[in-house]
Order: structure tokens, then sequence, then C-alpha cells
């Protein structure tokens, strides 16, 4: 094999390739990176046999061929480079990287023990790269990082014939938001896609500026996969098996009482006040018609609160919440202001959980669809 290389665009491209594989592997052979020179330019790819990433990349090839090269360790070489052309070229089991001045020497790993990358199956449709990388950014935050219960660390995918919506939970908040897509199957009723949390927000910063990304769902030898396609780039994983939850119905059709506040006078006020909270606790919201107050009650050497202005529709509300997980929910929101509605349960002394949406202004909704469902952990009068 030998071939030149763009700095930047081979820089670029193994990045990608190794972004998404695991930082330690019980088989060394998946921390490599395949490459693979043609007429056409190059191919990187790489594979854990969960999730999958290739690129295509122009190269001036004068011997074509396959080679696979620690991944991880050719990144780092790949982005310190000089400014120059890259030239590759392989002695035996010897891979030789040269730029400028500056010369690697490299052990090649053995190809022919790599796995074959999973096939991606005809396209299923396709999104708008901003919204769905907006959407992802929104919801995936509510994601659970436990592993004890996978099925809920990924974010659900429901995908109708003109719409997708995407949902995730970690059972103490419900994250939604849909947005429009083009599907190829006319009459399509519903389809669901269950994908790794992780593997979707990492998708999301990719292709977020690509225009449109093209969406396949492939079955095939009892292996369920998604792949996103976007600038001749391409990452697929398999999809979580299991149930989700059906949280979607905890969401209530109507909600008499609410407050719209200033979502960056929120975000400043929950931060400053919550520096006195011991860890886990929560803060106290009082929303009355003159605002809303924030009270931390921390250890005995400290305490804090803070009023912000708020227009309350509805009866005075007293909610306990966890910080970070408004902080979450008020970062997801994008507009200037916000929506905290007050659901009601069955037991008056137990609070119902607190729905935050986008408000355009004092009295107009957003129009992004996003819903963030948050459990208070008790009601205090």
């Amino acid at each position: 094999m030998k071939f030149q290389v763009n700095r930047d665009v081979f820089s670029e491209a193994v990045s990608f390739a190794v972004k998404l594989l695991p930082q330690r592997t019980t088989l060394p052979i998946l921390s490599g990176v395949l490459i693979e020179a043609t007429d056409d330019g190059l191919t990187l790819s790489s594979f854990d046999y969960e999730v999958s990433a290739q690129t295509q990349i122009a190269a001036d090839v004068e011997e074509p061929g396959v080679i696979l090269v620690s991944g991880r360790l050719l990144s780092d070489i790949a982005s310190r480079l000089p400014n120059a052309p890259v030239n590759f070229s392989t002695e035996d089991s010897r891979i030789i990287v040269s730029c400028g001045s500056a010369r690697f020497t490299l052990l090649s790993m053995p190809v022919e023990e790599y796995p074959t990358l999973p096939q991606v199956g005809k396209e299923s449709g396709l999104l708008p790269a901003d919204q769905f990388a907006a959407a992802v950014s929104q919801v995936a935050v509510a994601a659970s990082r436990d592993d004890v219960t996978p099925v809920i660390t990924g974010v659900q995918l429901e995908v109708t014939e003109n719409s997708i919506s995407l949902v995730a939970t970690d059972r103490y908040r419900v994250a939604v938001r849909n947005i429009d897509w083009d599907s190829n199957d006319s009459g399509l009723q519903t389809a669901t896609a269950l994908v790794p949390a992780r593997t979707l927000q990492e998708v999301g910063k990719t292709f977020g500026n690509a225009g449109t990304i093209s969406v396949a769902i492939t079955n095939s030898d009892d292996r369920e996969l998604i792949a996103f396609k976007a600038d001749r780039k391409t990452v697929t994983t398999l999809l979580i098996k299991g149930n989700f939850p059906p949280v979607k119905r905890l969401f209530p059709e109507t909600v008499d009482n609410y407050a719209v506040i200033n979502t960056a006078d929120l975000i400043e006020a929950t931060k400053r006040v919550s520096l006195v909270l011991e860890r886990e606790a929560a803060l106290r919201f009082t929303f009355t018609i003159d605002g809303v107050t924030l009270e931390a009650i921390g250890s005995e050497q400290a305490q804090a609160s803070e009023s912000i202005d708020a227009l309350l529709t509805g009866q005075d509300t007293v909610v306990s919440l966890k910080p970070q997980f408004l902080l979450d929910g008020l970062g997801a929101v994008h507009s200037e202001f916000v929506r905290i509605s007050f659901t009601k349960t069955d037991n008056p002394n137990k609070p119902g959980p607190v729905l935050i949406t986008s408000q355009s202004s004092k009295d107009q909704p957003g129009s992004d669809d996003y819903k963030y469902l948050l459990q208070p952990n008790l009601l205090l009068r």
C-alpha cells in the first residue's frame, strides 16, 4: 500500500473512526482502524461488534491495499502532524507514516482477524440534520447512565410515516421531542428503535451540520441495527433489546397551574442557591403571585435563598427539586422563557411531576414540541 492524503482531511477521518471505540477492550484487534486504499480513495472503518463507523475520503493512491493499525495511536499522531501532505507506505508488517520532517513507524495488525462490518439495509427515510441533532441533545440527557438496566440507557425512536418521536428516561425524569421526517415507507404505522444514548449523541454532534441524515433500520440474522449516513460517513449500532417503559402516558393532556420564568434567570439562580447544598439534596421552590423563591438548607454553616420574577397562573405551589435534574431540563429548552407546570395526583400531600416546556414569550408557548417531566422529591408547605 502506498498513498498520499491531505493532513487535515485524514486527521478528521481518523478521529471520526475511533470516536465510538471503547476505551478498553478485551480483544485488542477491535481497537484497530481498517484503512482500505483503492483508485477511488480511502475508506477508514472501525467496529467493535456493537458499533461501527466508516468514512470515505479522497487520496492519491499509488498502490492499493488494506491495512489495520491501532486507532487511538494513529489518531494521536494524525492530530499532531505538521502542516504538509501525509504519506503512507508499508514494508512487510510495518507501516511508515511521514509528513514534512516527521516520520513514524507503526506495527500493522492482522487484517485477516478483523471482523466483517455489518451490512446496512435499504434506507428507511431522511431526517433534517440540524433538527435531529437538537432533538438528541434535548432528550439524551434524561437517559440512564446505570448499565444495570440497559433498556433505559437508550433513546427510544418511535417512527411513523411523517414524524419521529425521541423519548428517554432514567425513572426520575422523562424527556420527549418530536421532529418531522420523510419516510420511504408510505403508510407506515409505527416502528421503534431503542438506540444507545451515547452513540446517538455522537451521531448528533457529528452529523448536525450535514443537511440531511439517511436512516436505515435493519433486521438480519437476529441482529437489529440502525444506520445513520451523511457526508460520506456511516455509523451503525446494534439496538438495545427489551421493552422500553411506556413513559409517554405520564404526560398530562392539560395543566392549569403553571409559572412562566426567564430561563437564564432561573438557571443562574438555581446554580447560585444550590452552592450550599449537600450532595443529592434538593432545592425548595415557592411559586406565588409575587414570583418564585429558591431556598437551600445546607449544613448548619450555610443556607441560601433568592427570589426572581415569575408569572404564575393558578394557585401558589411549593415543590422540591434536585437542582441538576432541573438544570438539565432548563438547558434543553432553547427559549428565552420556560413554562413550569405543576401536575396533580390523587394524594393532596404528594406532588405530581413538574412539566418543563419552552415558552417563546411570557404569553406564547414554544413551538419545538419539547417536553421534560421531572419528579419532585417531596411537597413542602
